[in-house]
């Protein structure tokens, strides 16, 4: 499986039905008579993002497809459409296909040393994740990000059949690090363990900051086990990911895991640690 990178300017890559759906637009609205920048304004969304939507590059927000549908005659083309569109806002091409397979999977395994696991962030933190790496981005790609994050932790919920069971595994050094600051860590540690109280199954494990033999120093591991019990990594770096299937590969990313889980604070100790950072706040 292929997975798809970034567009120079850090916008995600685009699919069809995204420029099927912005060649419409185009198309309503020269009919239509205006130029784009008129349309931005009667809109109101600037003309670097209807430039986006029409060029396929950007999900358009539901009430630009509503002031859309007004301006061009109410055909019904934009408003049927939109819903089928095929890549979720806020979410990298090359991190789609693995939010795909995370909806069906029955084992999540995340090991994390640079920021607290999305699946874990409260909206504040997430904020001050998105906000502290250049280029500081829109508000709109801001607010689609933090909703895509959020939208993603019904994953957690044990009212699936079955529940996915959930391991993660975070350093210490990340929750010292107090990004966005001591409110902000706060409210998360409150979070995280309101997480572990409210769903047995998940388990967290904390990396103390003082480990000698550390099996995760080649960096962040991401592993899922489907139905069928297929197992697939991913890996994210600097502006690119991907999806990882080759057998070999996997095996040593579960060695390091597993070892990972002998090292790291068990989960009792962890949420006793997590206790104590969060009184010390």
């Amino acid at each position: 499986m292929a997975v798809d990178g970034m567009k120079k300017g850090g916008e995600p890559e685009s699919s069809d039905s995204m420029r099927m759906f912005g060649a419409v637009l185009q198309a309503l609205r020269e009919h239509s008579g205006f130029t784009r920048a008129e349309f931005a304004d009667l809109v109101q969304f600037s003309k670097h993002t209807t430039a986006s939507v029409e060029q396929g590059r950007r999900m358009p927000d539901p009430v630009l497809v509503e002031r859309s549908e007004a301006l061009t005659g109410n055909t019904g083309a934009l408003r049927r459409s939109a819903p089928h569109l095929g890549r979720q806002p806020g979410l990298a091409a090359w991190f789609a296909q693995w939010a795909r397979l995370e909806k069906e999977a029955i084992s999540l395994y995340n090991y994390e040393c640079r920021a607290v696991p999305g699946l874990l962030q409260t909206r504040a933190y997430a904020r001050a994740v998105s906000m502290n790496v250049p280029p500081v981005p829109a508000e709109d790609e801001l607010n689609d990000r933090i909703v895509a994050r959020l939208a993603r932790q019904e994953l957690l919920s044990t009212r699936r059949n079955p529940p996915c069971a959930f391991s993660f595994i975070i350093e210490q050094a990340v929750l010292d690090r107090h990004t966005g600051g001591t409110e902000v860590t706060r409210e998360l540690c409150d979070h995280i363990l309101e997480v572990i109280d409210r769903h047995w199954n998940v388990e967290v494990q904390i990396m103390p900051l003082r480990q000698p033999e550390h099996a995760g120093l080649d960096g962040p591991i991401a592993l899922l086990e489907t139905p069928e019990n297929q197992w697939y990594g991913y890996s994210e770096g600097q502006k690119n990911g991907r999806l990882i299937t080759g057998l070999k590969e996997i095996s040593v990313l579960q060695q390091r895991y597993a070892k990972l889980r002998s090292q790291a604070l068990t989960p009792e100790y962890s949420r006793g640690l997590l206790e104590q950072m969060r009184g010390a706040l």
